[in-house]
């Protein structure tokens, strides 16, 4: 099944509003501990995390890293006003900072000393352009981890991964789950994507069968 663009931005306030209602604590708290366990060293310093939705991946990395300021960027307007909303709730907003830009419009290059991106990957036209900027924001020898979704072999599996994983979710969330998984990339693609940028160091995961993983320390 070939690649089937979604919409970069969640511009829609109920689409916006429905991610950030719908449950994704065990994934989210995953992915926050998996980024530990590939960099146990790992205890302070600035973080990037690029396409932060509504923040919940940026608080929980606050919680578990007491010394790391946390940037978490995303170009959705909406999505930025939850994310505040969420920030200022946990009483983080001293060391959560949200900023709503694209990621080409980013400033700034060997800023961070990390840097995490969830589900970000596959809204975007052009994912060499990620893996660029994200080689570009962070300092020589930092750490990096990428999660996002892998596109399952035809429309009838990914509908039967909604299904399966999202049946009592609201329609638009489903419509999104379902648009997202045909945006997505295999885990081929994703190799060939670093090949190409030189990031061959960094490792790929597949750990279930709707993601794929992306880590290791970028030099």
């Amino acid at each position: 099944m070939n690649r089937v663009l979604e919409p970069e931005l969640m511009d829609d306030p109920k689409q916006a509003e429905a991610y950030a209602r719908a449950d994704f604590a065990e994934e989210n708290q995953g992915f926050v501990e998996r980024f530990k366990e590939y960099f146990p060293e790992f205890s302070h310093g600035l973080v990037l995390d690029l396409g932060c939705g509504p923040a919940d991946i940026p608080i929980r990395f606050a919680k578990l890293y007491p010394a790391c300021q946390v940037i978490g960027i995303d170009a959705s307007a909406p999505m930025i006003q939850l994310s505040e909303q969420a920030v200022k709730q946990a009483g983080l907003a001293d060391r959560v900072t949200l900023r709503c830009e694209r990621i080409d419009d980013v400033a700034g290059a060997n800023v961070a000393d990390a840097a995490i991106s969830n589900s970000l990957l596959h809204h975007l036209p052009n994912p060499l352009q990620f893996w660029h900027r994200l080689r570009q924001f962070v300092k020589h020898g930092s750490p990096v981890l990428v999660m996002d979704l892998l596109r399952p072999e035809s429309p009838e599996a990914a509908q039967a991964i909604v299904d399966q994983y999202a049946a009592d979710e609201p329609d638009i969330l489903r419509r999104d789950f379902y648009n997202s998984l045909l945006a997505a990339f295999t885990e081929d693609e994703i190799g060939a994507q670093l090949a190409k940028m030189n990031l061959t160091r960094l490792l790929i995961d597949v750990p279930d069968d709707r993601h794929w993983v992306v880590g290791g320390i970028v030099y």
